[in-house]
């Protein structure tokens, strides 16, 4: 039987599952039955999200939104070890903690260069990888490692659905005409007969269209249609799969510069309990401007 995405997801929708569970035990939570309740319908999407009519899913999403407002998840009890212990063990593992870390993209590579399964599946088998790999070097359970992960998915809270929201936005734009809107006005003011300038407009519109909406993926379908597509590769011939990539990254280069990317840079700044919850973004500007320009002229460069 060959291993599919869908296997994946239902892998994913079974912790999910099981983090619920753990959650509405958990009489250390104030919150116990929003908590789960969220990821439990986070988890059911993942199980039969195919199935499902849509507008139960959609029902589902609004729920989970409803929750999220109303402050309905919490953290709980995890099992956590002390400091000291902690210390203790990583004086002990010393690097070698970071070989399950590095076995997940080593498999997803060579998963995604050497089989026809994909680079996600691959990503699904590293990290089932690197959980066996943790499990055999620590001589810790699967529960502690369930544990670990419901401390982390709490921790992180609603933000751990953003990606997948900001994206399916960006569809609807897209379906919606967004991105011939957004080709008008560009046509506009952009003179198109210039490569270069439909470059600029492609790359810049990206990384802005990204920082407003949060996520690259949900700007990619966006500008794409709008500019990528009708002026960057159709007017000027760039070659589509270099124009594209590039693209993409340009858009990262705005989700390093935006609150509104909240997985990236707005959880990461509550964990390490930073006084600036804009210090995250403060200090990835100056990486992300250079890489921006770079990515400008690699594209009219290689793309043409």
């Amino acid at each position: 039987m060959k291993i599919t995405l869908d296997h994946m997801y239902v892998v994913t929708g079974l912790l999910l599952m099981v983090f619920a569970l753990r959650s509405f035990l958990d009489k250390n939570n104030a919150k116990r039955v929003g908590t789960a309740v969220f990821w439990a319908l986070y988890g059911v999407t993942f199980l039969f999200g195919k199935i499902i009519p849509d507008g139960i899913i959609g029902g589902m999403v609004v729920l989970m939104a409803v929750i999220a407002s109303c402050k309905g998840l919490g953290s709980g009890f995890y099992g956590e070890a002390s400091k000291e212990e902690k210390t203790r063990e990583a004086r002990k593992f010393g690097n070698r903690l970071f070989l399950p870390t590095l076995i997940i993209p080593v498999v997803t590579f060579l998963v995604a260069k050497f089989t026809s399964l994909g680079a996600l599946v691959g990503l699904g088998l590293g990290s089932i990888a690197g959980l066996i790999a943790v499990v055999l070097l620590t001589g810790n359970g699967i529960g502690t490692a369930v544990n670990e992960g419901r401390r982390l998915i709490d921790a992180i809270g609603w933000a751990v659905i953003l990606s997948q929201f900001l994206a399916a936005l960006g569809f609807l734009f897209d379906k919606a005409g967004v991105g011939g809107v957004i080709a008008q006005m560009v046509s506009s003011v952009v003179p198109t007969g210039s490569a270069l300038a439909t470059v600029i407009a492609y790359c810049v519109g990206m990384a802005f269209f990204t920082m407003i909406m949060g996520n690259a993926f949900a700007a990619f379908a966006v500008i794409t249609t709008g500019i990528g597509i009708p002026l960057v590769i159709v007017m000027h011939g760039a070659n589509p799969a270099i124009a594209g990539v590039i693209g993409m990254l340009s858009g990262y280069c705005g989700t390093l510069m935006t609150p509104m990317a909240a997985n990236f840079n707005v959880v990461p700044a509550a964990l390490l309990e930073m006084e600036d919850k804009n210090g995250v973004i403060k200090a990835q500007i100056a990486t992300a401007v250079p890489m921006l320009c770079v990515n400008i002229a690699l594209m009219y460069f290689l793309a043409f």
